[in-house]
């Protein structure tokens, strides 16, 4: 059982079909699998991290645009036990989110399996074990591998694919289509039409960098969306906002928070942007909204260097026209139409996960399932949310973890201490 249990660290771990891990299986290698990693690395529990790709935080490196910086204050999005560098700026760039991660990962000493996808996990009633099955397409040959294990935890987040809406007539647009996470910079775009659809904080900062590329783009907005100031009087309005729920009731905040949006950015209505009529922190605590946090667009909007066109009817050749009528000449479109989760594609489980991907259980109670099934990152309250659940989690399986091993230990000892009687 000894030699059993070290299957996890051995050098020919992908040599065989069946590997037991000695402690949980991560899946997800993106902030919230390498925070859970690290708690349990400070638990002393071994564990193993499974990854679809070839690196760390691949959402980050591979399916993000140049310009890309947190949209909070570094003190909110540090993953726990390591906070950032203090010569980083309040609002690090994508490269200095990067390097942190990677960082994270050396000094927690956590090691990923990449390039290993999860085709399906259940969890095995008889034995009382998960059963994890994965896929790697390493050096042209396909490897089959199952890994069993007491606990799974679930960290492939809220943003694991892309959603793609089906619009009549865009297969037979023309122009050039991408989603958000393929789009890199407006440079290739200098002097071009584009349209945007979408007015979350993806499509309202593309359309800006679009903007200041000397391209000519139209941002779709079909609901109506709350438009906030970065920062209010120099502080950071989520920092604000924090602050005033300690004291304040969450209706309070939210009211306070429009009449400063408003003294800062004025009446947004006009230029096309409808407030929704349910604040902005309940829309984001109870449908996971998160509102825009305004870096310059509204600005460029104003001013008309980005335009806003209400919802889609269907394109055209070269053209989308609108409900309201209208029609535009346009030569690409970038659908900034957000992520969904994929846990539903490969866990074969419906109690605690529901058909969205999401826990059942709303924060702060959707990090614990039965059977030993965790989940991470799907709170809908960003970096700091998954570094509350990667907190219980760890602790939770290190309390049992640390039990057993003293169990194991005092059985140990008296064993030993029968055999040197005879």
């Amino acid at each position: 059982m000894e030699n059993l249990f070290g299957l996890a660290d051995h050098e020919d771990f992908f040599s065989r079909r069946c590997i037991w891990v000695n402690g949980p299986v991560i899946v997800g290698a993106g902030p919230s699998g390498l925070a859970t990693a690290a708690c349990l690395r400070e638990q002393g529990v071994p564990f193993v991290v499974l990854e679809r790709a070839e690196c760390i935080a691949s959402l980050w490196q591979k399916r993000t645009y140049d310009r890309l910086k947190l949209h909070l204050p570094k003190q909110f999005c540090q993953l726990p036990k390591l906070p950032f560098p203090e010569d980083f700026p309040e609002y690090p760039c994508k490269k200095q989110f990067i390097e942190y991660l990677e960082s994270y990962a050396k000094k927690f000493e956590i090691n990923p399996r990449f390039n290993e996808c999860v085709q399906s996990a259940r969890y095995d009633e008889t034995s009382g074990l998960w059963r994890v099955k994965t896929v790697s397409n390493m050096a042209s040959t396909r490897t089959e591998v199952e890994y069993i294990c007491r606990w799974l935890v679930v960290a492939t987040g809220e943003n694991a694919e892309c959603v793609t809406p089906d619009i009549e007539g865009l297969a037979e647009f023309g122009g050039d289509v991408m989603h958000v996470c393929d789009y890199k910079s407006g440079e290739k775009f200098k002097g071009k039409k584009v349209l945007v659809v979408g007015c979350g904080n993806s499509g309202m900062e593309v359309s800006l960098d679009l903007s200041n590329h000397n391209a000519s783009p139209s941002m779709v907005v079909r609901s109506s969306v709350h438009v906030l100031p970065r920062e209010i009087l120099g502080k950071s309005t989520f920092e604000l906002a924090v602050l005033m729920m300690k004291w304040l009731p969450l209706w309070l905040v939210d009211k306070l928070l429009l009449i400063m949006a408003w003294l800062v950015l004025g009446s947004i209505e006009k230029y096309g942007l409808k407030r929704p009529s349910v604040g902005p922190m309940q829309l984001k605590n109870t449908k996971g909204k998160t509102p825009v946090l305004d870096i310059g667009a509204l600005e460029k909007i104003k001013s008309g260097g980005i335009t806003v066109v209400p919802a889609i009817k269907r394109f055209l050749r070269g053209q989308v026209e609108l409900e309201n009528g209208g029609k535009l000449d346009i030569d690409s479109v970038v659908l900034a139409t957000g992520y969904r989760s994929n846990v539903p594609s490969w866990l074969q489980e419906g109690e605690f996960f529901s058909k969205n991907g999401f826990p059942r259980a709303s924060f702060p109670d959707g990090w614990k399932g039965n059977s030993g099934l965790y989940a991470v990152g799907f709170t809908r309250r960003g970096l700091s949310g998954a570094s509350s659940d990667a907190t219980r989690i760890a602790q939770d399986i290190g309390r049992v973890w640390k039990e057993e091993t003293r169990q194991k230990k005092r059985t140990t000892a008296c064993h030993r201490r029968c055999i040197s009687q005879f």
